[in-house]
Formats: C-alpha cells, sequence, structure tokens
C-alpha cells in the first residue's frame, strides 16, 4: 500500500499546478485581447483617419499639470488633430474626485497648444481602459476612433475597443521610454492588466459606478 506523499511535496505539486494555470491563463488573456488589435497599430502618419482621437487618461501631478507620460500623450493627440486625421478629441480619464481631475488637465494642457475648446470632448468617468472604450461607444455615442496611448499600453487598449465593437485604430508614443523605471513597471503591470481585460470583455460589465 502506497504511503501519502509528504505534505511539503504535495503542496509544491499545489503551487506548481497553480502556477501553471495562472501563467496559461495570462497566456491565453494576451493572446485573446491582442489578437483583436493585429494589424490596427500604426505611426502617426500612417493611421487612417477618424472622426475623433480618444486620449487615454494617466496621472496628474498635485499642481495640476499633467505627468510626462500623459503630456506625451496629449501631445500625440493634437499632432493628430493638427495633420486633418481627426476632427476631435475626446479625453477619457479619472475626473469623479473634487481634488483630481485629469480631464480637466488634459483640456487645460490641450487649448494652451492650440487646440480649440469646442474640438474637445470629456469623459470624467473613464476610471480604466475598459470603461473609457465602453463610454465611447455607448455614451458618447462614437463607432469609429483612433485611441491614444503609450505604446506598450496601445494593443490592448485597441483590443479591448474592437472586441466592444468599434472600429478602432492606436497611435502610440514612445518617447517617454527614456524614463526607463517607470517605463519597466507599466511594460509589467500591463501584461497582468490582460488577465482583468479578459474578464470585463468576457462577463461584459457595465462601466463602474463613479464615486462622487
Amino acid at each position: 500500500m502506497n504511503s501519502p506523499a509528504p505534505l511539503p511535496d504535495t503542496l509544491g505539486r499545489i503551487l506548481t499546478g497553480g502556477a501553471l494555470a495562472g501563467g496559461l491563463g495570462l497566456l491565453a488573456s494576451i493572446g485573446y485581447v491582442r489578437g483583436a488589435a493585429i494589424g490596427h497599430l500604426y505611426p502617426l502618419e500612417d493611421v487612417p483617419a477618424a472622426p475623433v482621437a480618444m486620449i487615454l487618461g494617466a496621472k496628474v501631478h498635485p499642481d495640476g499639470h499633467p505627468s510626462s507620460f500623459l503630456s506625451a500623450r496629449l501631445d500625440l493627440g493634437r499632432r493628430l488633430f493638427e495633420l486633418g486625421k481627426v476632427e476631435r478629441l475626446l479625453v477619457s480619464g479619472d475626473g469623479v474626485h473634487p481634488d483630481y481631475d485629469e480631464p480637466a488637465a488634459m483640456i487645460d494642457y490641450l487649448t494652451a497648444a492650440g487646440v480649440p475648446a469646442e474640438v474637445i470632448m470629456a469623459d470624467r468617468a473613464g476610471l480604466d481602459t475598459y470603461d473609457s472604450c465602453l463610454r465611447a461607444k455607448t455614451v458618447y455615442g462614437r463607432r469609429e476612433l483612433i485611441i491614444v496611448t503609450q505604446t506598450y499600453h496601445l494593443a490592448r487598449a485597441v483590443g479591448i475597443a474592437r472586441h466592444l465593437g468599434l472600429v478602432a485604430h492606436g497611435v502610440g508614443d514612445r518617447t517617454v521610454r527614456r524614463h526607463r523605471r517607470p517605463w519597466l513597471i507599466g511594460s509589467v503591470r500591463e501584461q497582468l492588466a490582460y488577465l482583468k481585460a479578459a474578464g470585463d470583455l468576457i462577463s461584459r460589465r457595465d462601466p463602474a459606478t463613479p464615486v462622487t
């Protein structure tokens, strides 16, 4: 009669199996989301024209000035408008708290750079990428757009949008790659974010209700 495996061996097998299952789930999530973005990521000059560019929010400093990552996204969105690639800009981010408003900072930055205020729309409840994409469709009535963010984030954003039925293309910024540590941290976190993205898309959850 075989004796039970020692507890440390059993625990090791459980942990190994869990890690393997988690890794396979992550790879499946990445493939599912990124697959929809294949062929739809472009350099600035080559992206197909669309009615609107959606600029995804990022950190804003306490003084209201956009972080370098967000400034780079805004500069790219402004260039799309100046080149005639888009007619309007949709800035989408976290603006539900009185002391933190990404869209307000984005509007101030763009208008200071010469973008007419009347061509800018603001979604203050774009609390994550899924929410921003779904709200662009269901709240702002968009069917076709260009998504603007950093390149490491772009495939997930475009993949989410296309899975939601949007005709979405993407243009990504690489200029802030010179900030090596935050770029690396963002790139690593991005891979893990695919699990949540896949779950959101499969469940088709409603956008989060902002807390005011």
